[in-house]
C-alpha cells in the first residue's frame, strides 16, 4: 500500500498558461513526459463504493494500462492524504494487493456488479520541484474533460504531490506560486467531481457543519481543527464562486472569515499574539472586498423584495428598484474581478501553511479545554452583557456592537458544543441566533436607508420611494425594537449551559 499526500489547486485556463510560464516552473526539472491520461471510474449502480468513500479506475496512459484503487481520504484545507493501491491491469480486476481487509471485502463483494460511471481524459504535464534539499514535490498540471452521463465539465487543475518531506512544504510551494498566478486550494477529487456529474448535482454552497474538536484537544490542537474547518468551507464556496457567482456562495465565504476571527481571538492566549493581530486583518480585509455585494444583496431582498410583491407597491418603488439592481450588478462584478485574482488563494496557502507550522506553548500543553472554554465564553457573555447595557437606549450603533458581541458568543459556543451536554447549548444557540437575526434587521433598515437615500440623490421620485420604504418597514422595525432587549436580556441573565452538569457529547 502507498500513501498519496497531495495538495489540489483549481485555476483558470489564462492562470493555467501564466502558470507554465511561472520561474519556478520554468526552472523545474520535467519529472516525465507531457502525457494524456485516459481514466475510467466504476462503481455498482447504486454507488456502494462511493457511499464507503472508495474509488476504483483503470487508466491508459500510451501503452499502459493500470489499475487504482484508493481509500477514504482525510482532506483539509486542499490538502489529502489517503491510501491507494496501484498495479498493472490485466482485463479483469484483481484485489488481492489490497492489503486494507474492510475496502478489500468490500471490493470482492461487488466486483461482478462494477460497472463504468464517468470517464477523465486530460493531458498531464508533470514537473519536479525542491523548495529546498530536504523536500520534493511533483508538480502535475492537468487540463482536459470529464464525462458522465452525456454532460461534460472541464478539469483545469494542479496537484502537488510530496515525494519527501513535510506537508507544509506542499502548502509554502503552493503560496509561492500563488503569489503571482491565481491559484485556490480544492478538496473536491476528480472523482467526486465525476460522481455529481453523473447524478447531474449543482455544487450547493458549503455552510459551516459540526464542531470537530474533542474534549481530548489541547487548546492549540482545537484551534487547528476549527480552523481547518473554516478553511475548508471558505475554500468550498470560493471554488463555488469562481463558477457560478451565486450570491450564497459569496454568503458563505463572509460567513467563514468570521468565524476564523472569531477563532482566532476565542484562542488568543494560546496563539502568538502578533500572529493572531495580523490574520485579524487579513481576514477582515478579505471580508471587506465582498462585503458591497452582500450588503446590497441584503438590502435588495429584505427590504425592497418584500414590498413589491405588495399589489400596491408604487411605481416610484420600482424605479428604485432598477437603480438598486444596478448597484448590485456593480458589486457583484467587482466580486467576480476579485475572485478571479491572488488574494483569496495567496491568503489560503499562506494561513494553512503557517497553521502547520504552529507549535504549543507551555499554556497549551497544560490546558484543559474544558475549562479553557469555559473561562473564554464567562468573558464574551460578560462582554455582552456591557454592550446589552450600552444598547438600552437604542442607539443604533450600540445595538450593532451588541449583535457583534452575541455573534462572537454564538461562533464561540458553536466552536465548544461537543464538550457540553447538548440539549441546553442547542437551545442557547437558537435564542441567540433568534436575537441577532432581530438586531441584523434593524441594521439591515438603517443601513439600507441611508443607501437609497445615496442612490435616490435629488431625485424626487427615488426620494419618495426611499420614504416609502422606510415607512413600510417602520411598524415592524418599531415592534422588534421594543422586543428585542428584553430577549436579549433573558438570554444574557439566564443559565449558562457550559455551566451546567450533564454529559456532553460523545466525540
Amino acid at each position: 500500500m502507498g500513501t498519496e499526500v497531495e495538495l489540489k489547486l483549481g485555476v483558470s485556463a489564462p492562470a493555467l498558461r501564466a502558470l507554465k510560464r511561472h520561474p519556478l516552473i520554468t526552472d523545474a526539472e520535467r519529472a516525465a513526459r507531457t502525457a494524456t491520461l485516459i481514466s475510467t471510474y466504476f462503481d455498482t449502480p447504486d454507488q456502494r463504493l462511493a457511499a464507503e468513500r472508495v474509488s476504483v479506475r483503470t487508466r491508459k496512459q500510451g501503452r499502459r494500462l493500470l489499475q487504482t484503487v484508493k481509500g477514504d481520504a482525510r482532506s483539509s484545507s486542499g490538502l489529502s492524504v489517503r491510501p491507494e493501491w496501484e498495479q498493472t491491469y490485466r482485463g479483469a480486476f484483481d484485489f488481492e494487493a489490497v492489503d486494507d481487509p474492510r475496502i478489500r471485502k468490500l471490493l470482492q463483494a461487488h466486483v461482478s456488479a462494477l460497472e463504468a460511471i464517468f470517464v477523465t481524459e486530460f493531458r498531464r504535464e508533470t514537473f519536479r520541484c525542491r523548495p529546498h534539499t530536504e523536500a520534493s514535490v511533483l508538480v502535475m498540471i492537468d487540463h482536459g474533460t470529464i464525462t458522465a452521463g452525456g454532460r461534460t465539465a472541464p478539469i483545469c487543475e494542479v496537484e502537488l504531490e510530496l515525494e519527501r518531506g513535510q506537508a507544509p512544504d506542499l502548502f509554502e510551494l503552493a503560496a509561492s506560486l500563488a503569489h503571482d498566478i491565481a491559484l485556490r486550494p480544492i478538496n473536491e477529487s476528480k472523482a467526486a467531481r465525476g460522481l455529481r456529474l453523473f447524478h447531474g448535482d449543482e455544487q450547493m454552497p458549503k455552510r459551516a457543519g459540526p464542531s470537530p474538536v474533542g474534549a481530548g484537544d489541547s487548546p492549540l490542537g482545537a484551534f487547528r481543527r476549527i480552523a481547518e474547518d473554516c478553511l475548508d468551507q471558505w475554500q468550498a464556496n470560493a471554488h463555488g464562486a469562481a463558477v457560478d457567482h451565486a450570491p450564497e456562495f459569496i454568503h458563505q465565504i463572509r460567513v467563514s472569515l468570521r468565524r476564523l476571527r472569531s477563532a482566532l481571538r476565542l484562542f488568543e492566549p494560546a496563539l502568538p499574539p502578533d500572529w493572531v493581530a495580523r490574520w485579524s486583518t487579513e481576514f477582515s480585509e478579505a471580508a471587506d472586498e465582498l462585503g458591497e455585494a452582500r450588503d446590497i444583496d441584503v438590502l435588495h431582498e429584505e427590504l425592497i423584495v418584500p414590498i413589491l410583491e405588495d399589489p400596491l407597491c408604487p411605481a416610484q418603488v420600482q424605479e428604485l428598484n432598477e437603480a438598486v439592481v444596478a448597484a448590485r450588478n456593480r458589486a457583484r462584478e467587482h466580486v467576480r474581478s476579485h475572485m478571479e485574482g491572488t488574494g483569496q488563494g495567496r491568503r489560503m496557502l499562506t494561513f494553512a501553511a503557517e497553521l502547520n507550522r504552529l507549535e504549543a506553548n507551555p499554556l497549551d500543553a497544560s490546558a484543559d479545554l474544558t475549562a479553557f472554554a469555559r473561562l473564554q465564553l464567562d468573558v464574551l457573555r460578560k462582554r455582552a452583557r456591557k454592550r446589552w447595557r450600552k444598547a438600552r437606549a437604542g442607539d443604533i450603533a450600540q445595538l450593532h456592537a451588541l449583535r457583534i458581541s452575541l455573534k462572537k458568543l454564538r461562533y464561540a459556543i458553536e466552536f465548544f458544543t461537543p464538550l457540553f451536554p447538548r440539549k441546553p447549548v442547542k437551545r442557547f444557540i437558537a435564542k441567540l441566533a433568534r436575537a441577532q437575526e432581530h438586531l441584523g434587521y434593524l441594521n439591515d433598515i438603517e443601513v439600507g436607508n441611508q443607501r437609497m437615500l445615496q442612490w435616490a440623490g435629488d431625485s424626487p421620485s427615488l426620494l419618495r420611494a426611499a420614504a416609502y420604504v422606510a415607512g413600510w418597514h417602520g411598524a415592524m422595525a418599531a415592534q422588534v425594537r421594543r422586543q428585542v432587549l428584553p430577549e436579549i436580556a433573558a438570554v444574557l441573565d439566564g443559565s449558562s449551559p457550559w455551566r451546567a452538569t450533564g454529559r456532553a457529547r460523545r466525540t
